[in-house]
């Protein structure tokens, strides 16, 4: 299926491309995220008209992820959870978990579907995690998983 592109898409493609993609990937993702558009030829011009607008809107979202990049690059935070004698987590650390603490302690507002563990957090120690900000722009931080029942 042929879809135009509203925004830059990490793998896909930039701004105003017409490319070709599976049709559930076009239906179930860019079109309903509005990260594109089906390439009618009303919405060729209609993108060529509004290139300029949404390439100024994606150096401002460019600009907010670097800022957000630059003020959590390899910091670390730590997160107390319930332990097993062996170390291991009742549960997991999840995205969700992350994007809270963040929120909290940075003031920043990330969509958690954004934030990846590079591996599952489900035990006592140091992981990282990606942060992906923007198609250009990723971030690293590391998540220090300490038991609730340290004394």
């Amino acid at each position: 299926m042929k879809i135009i592109l509203l925004e830059n898409v990490r793998k896909v493609g930039s701004i105003g491309d017409v490319i070709d993609v599976k049709r559930g990937f076009a239906r179930n993702f860019l079109i309903s995220k509005k990260k594109a558009l089906f390439a009618s030829k009303e919405n060729i011009k209609e993108v060529e008209k509004i290139k300029i607008e949404l390439s100024k809107k994606d150096q401002e979202k460019k600009k907010d992820a670097k800022s957000i990049h630059e003020k959590i690059y390899n910091k670390e935070y730590s997160v107390k959870k319930l332990a097993t004698e062996n170390k291991e987590l009742y549960g997991s650390v999840k995205p969700t978990e992350i994007a809270k603490i963040l929120s909290e302690i940075e003031k920043i507002e990330i969509n958690p579907s954004l934030i990846q563990p590079v591996k599952e957090i489900k035990s006592i120690g140091t992981f990282k995690v990606v942060l992906n900000l923007h198609p250009e722009v990723q971030s690293e931080i590391s998540i220090k998983v300490i038991s609730e029942d340290n004394k």
